[in-house]
This record gives C-alpha cells, sequence and structure tokens, in this order.
C-alpha cells in the first residue's frame, strides 16, 4: 500500500533483540541494588566428572562476610559477600565461608585475574591464599608442605570449572537470621553423598531464606538431591514469586591448560545420555532402558539450560552482554587471519599449545603490587611477564613476543568454545585492544621493521554498537 512502510524479518529480530536486551539489563540492575542469595551450580570436570556428571553447588550470599571461614558477620559497606559450600575432608567441618573473588579465582582483587592459567599456576595461587586465609581449616603439613583434603576445591573453582548463578533477592532480616543460626550451630561434617551432599546444604540455605523453596526430586533422580535439580526448582519458584526478581549469571572458566569442563546433569538424565551406561543396560534389559527413557522425557531434566537467558559475570562490575554468534565468528575470521600472517603454523590450537609449553617450564611470582607474574627464561635472561590485564603491558622486562602469544592464546581459546555465553563484549573487546597495543610495541622493535597489519574491531563489536554496552 502506498505510504506503509513494512519491517524486514531482520528489522523486526533486531528490535526484538534491543527490546530483551533492556530487559534482562534492567531485571539484572534490580537484582543487585540489595542483599542477595545465588545459586551457584558447577559443572563437573576430572576424572569425577567422568563417572558422575551431576557438579557442585554453593551459594553466594551477598550480605553476608566473614570474620574467618568459620565465622560468619553482616558486609560491611564496599564488602562483595561470601561463598558458602559443603565439601567432604576439610579438616572435619560441614561448611566454609569464603570471599567470591577468592572462591572463584584463588587472588583477592579483580585486577589480578590470570589471563591464562596451567595447573602448576593455580597450584601456586590457591596455596598462597590458603597460607594466609585457610590455615585454620587447611593446616600445613608437618613438613611445611600443601596438605591434603579437598580445601582447594572452595578456592579457584573457576580454574576448573564453568559456573552459573541463580540470583534472587533477600532482605538484611533475613541475612541476620541466618548468620545468627550457623553461627550458633556445630559446623561438624557428617557428609554423605546420598542424603547429605553439597545440594543437601545449598537446599537447607535456600529454604532457610524461604521454605520449601528447593526440593530433591524422587523420580527424576530417585531421592539424591542433586545441583540441576535445585537449580530447576529455584527458576519454577521464582515463576510464581516475581517479586523475588530472579536474574541470571554464567560464570566462564578461565581459559588455559585445564581440561574443560562438561555439561552438569540430573541422575537418570546422566545415566540416559551416558552410552558406557545406557547401551549396556538396554542390551541386558530393554524394559529398564526404556522405563529410563520414560523418566527422562517425562521430567524433562534435559530440556533445562542453566545458560538461557544469561549475562556473563564480570568479577568487580555488573554483569556483561554474551557475545553474539556473528560476532564471535567475525572475531574469529580477524584471529585466523592475523595468526597465519603472524606465523606460518598459526593453526587452530597451535597458538595456545605453544604458550601452554611455554608456561609449563616458567615459575608463578608476584609483582611489586602483588599481582602474578610468570618468571621465563629468554635465552640468558630471566624476564616477568604479567598475566592479568591490569600488568600485562607493564611488565618492563618482558619480551613483547611473549605477551603477544599470551594474549593470542587466550583470544583462541575465548572465541573457540562452542558453548555460549562464554565471555561478554566489553571484555572481548579489552582483550582484543591490549593485543593491539602488545603488536605495536613489538611492531616497532622488530630489527627487520616489519609492522604488523592493524587490528580491526569487528563493525557489530564497535563501541557505537545500539546496545550501548561497550566502553
Amino acid at each position: 500500500m502506498p505510504g506503509v512502510t513494512y519491517m524486514s524479518q531482520r528489522d523486526l529480530y533486531g528490535i526484538r533483540r534491543v527490546l530483551c536486551t533492556l530487559i534482562v539489563l534492567v531485571s539484572a540492575l534490580v537484582s543487585h541494588a540489595g542483599a542477595s542469595a545465588m545459586l551457584l551450580l558447577e559443572e563437573p570436570y576430572g576424572k569425577l566428572g567422568f563417572f558422575s556428571p551431576t557438579g557442585h553447588v554453593a551459594v553466594y550470599l551477598s550480605g553476608v562476610c566473614a570474620d574467618s571461614p568459620l565465622v560468619l558477620r553482616g558486609c560491611a559497606q564496599g564488602e562483595t559477600g561470601i561463598v558458602l559450600s559443603r565439601y567432604d575432608g576439610i579438616n572435619g567441618y560441614d561448611w566454609a565461608a569464603i570471599p567470591l573473588i577468592p572462591y572463584l579465582y584463588a587472588v583477592e582483587r579483580p585486577e589480578d585475574i590470570p589471563l591464562f592459567a596451567d595447573a602448576k599456576m593455580v597450584t601456586f595461587l590457591r596455596d598462597r591464599y590458603r597460607r594466609q586465609h585457610l590455615r585454620a581449616i587447611a593446616p600445613d603439613k608437618a613438613d611445611g608442605g600443601i596438605p591434603v583434603g579437598n580445601w582447594y576445591e572452595i578456592v579457584g573453582s573457576s580454574y576448573d570449572r564453568a559456573s552459573y548463578g541463580f540470583e534472587i533477592e533477600t532482605s538484611p532480616e533475613q541475612d541476620a537470621a541466618l548468620i545468627r543460626a550457623y553461627n550458633s550451630s556445630p559446623n561438624r561434617s557428617h557428609y554423605r553423598g546420598v542424603s547429605r551432599n553439597c545440594a543437601d546444604f545449598v537446599k537447607d540455605v535456600i529454604n532457610f531464606y524461604y521454605p520449601k523453596s528447593l526440593h530433591r526430586s524422587l523420580v527424576a533422580d530417585v531421592g539424591i538431591t542433586t545441583p540441576k535439580q535445585l537449580a530447576r526448582t529455584l527458576v519454577r519458584y521464582s515463576g510464581h514469586h516475581p517479586e523475588l526478581q530472579l536474574s541470571r549469571l554464567v560464570i566462564p572458566q578461565i581459559p588455559g591448560s585445564l581440561p574443560r569442563s562438561t555439561a552438569v546433569h540430573g541422575v537418570v538424565e546422566s545415566f540416559f545420555t551416558s552410552k558406557k551406561y545406557i547401551v549396556p543396560s538396554a542390551l541386558v534389559s530393554p524394559i529398564f532402558a526404556g522405563c529410563v527413557f520414560a523418566v527422562y522425557v517425562g521430567t524433562g531434566a534435559g530440556r533445562f539450560d542453566p545458560a538461557h537467558n544469561a549475562l556473563v559475570f564480570a568479577a568487580g562490575g555488573e554483569p556483561e552482554l554474551p557475545v553474539g554468534l556473528e560476532d564471535r565468528r567475525a572475531y574469529q575470521e580477524e584471529l585466523k587471519g592475523l595468526l597465519a600472517n603472524t606465523d606460518a603454523e598459526g593453526s587452530s590450537g597451535h597458538i595456545r599449545k605453544q604458550w601452554a609449553r611455554l608456561q609449563a617450564r616458567a615459575q608463578t611470582e608476584f609483582d611489586a603490587q602483588g599481582r602474578p607474574v610468570l618468571q621465563m627464561r629468554v635465552g640468558e635472561r630471566l624476564v616477568n611477564v604479567g598475566v592479568s590485564a591490569d600488568n600485562i603491558l607493564s611488565s618492563s622486562s618482558a619480551s613483547s613476543e611473549l605477551v603477544r602469544e599470551l594474549l593470542e592464546a587466550r583470544l583462541e581459546a575465548e572465541l573457540s568454545r562452542k558453548a555460549a555465553p562464554t565471555i561478554s563484549e566489553k571484555e572481548l573487546v579489552r582483550d582484543w585492544q591490549l593485543l593491539q597495543e602488545a603488536r605495536n610495541v613489538e611492531g616497532k622493535e622488530l630489527a627487520d621493521g616489519f609492522t604488523p597489519r592493524p587490528l580491526k574491531i569487528p563493525a557489530s563489536a564497535r563501541p557505537d554498537r545500539a546496545s550501548g554496552n561497550l566502553p
């Protein structure tokens, strides 16, 4: 019709995306306005994750802090709360309270979080934090060495696995009541994997705030309380109580040479989706396998996606929008061309493996400001390479080539992950700009006059983007 303009499907998609973004951001800002409780659903990893992929669960309380891992108190202005969790084998204690940033990264300040980590660095950071703050629950061995036990699980969780947060509002009165109750109760472990596990602990904490909000599933998990079931029931409960202002976060696993964590499942779901269990069962008893399938489909366990509508956690700041699929692909192509131009062997995964080999021969130390650095030998020289975004470009003795390789390894790891969201737009632009600066410095130092090809931030991720979420 004359005078009428029709919107294309792409225009409609763009409008919907902007509206959804505004809704999610407003919801997140409202939920962060006061105290809150966040259920942390943590992915399984390592050998235990292969045999029992139910993962772990803890609870973050933004209005509760601690004088020690065993004594709770209210938070002072500027403090960020603690993570309460239960693990077996922590010097006989039932629970421990760890500040949020150390719990996730084994450092005390967001600016000290490493950009790329290996097992040796993680062990070093965890033990340093233990010696400074956790000797009450993880004392030194008789020879002064690192103790055995599961204490390491409550420091630096994000090196081992990705986590998903489900946050609801609480009140100062509720926080004060919980502090009194837990400080006055005996903190002695009676851990049992089936009836008194980490999920039972978190269920009790959330139910302290909102009675009967969380419960186990007799069908989907054969009566065992599991982390994924708690997340599902909290989402369902908040749907009936919108005043709780539920918001979702993903806390990505730190890039590095450590194995990546895997998807979290419930009991029946893990049995059904695992060939090592379901195939032999189907051969022995098709009726039993059919019952497992019926439970899996009927309970909808496999349809729950913890990353749905999740923002990306930003240490020291507000949650950020995740990088979209198109943006990720644009960055991947740009990085692929950059690596091919810089390194004839710049194939997928090569830079990460090359950097991992270099890092394995280095020692983790701290600079004068207490920020982590890698001491690496380059020829006859011993150089320090900053490994956090705060000091990677300020390490005066570092080789610019090493700095470039570290940043390329991080970016390659961030962009190669298939599951989304894994990184925010703001963080990706930061890393890209750090790489640009490192390459510019290296270009000025090269004797043959080589000037690196200018890096471009893909148009869809530039600061003038409609979302306005970039600096």
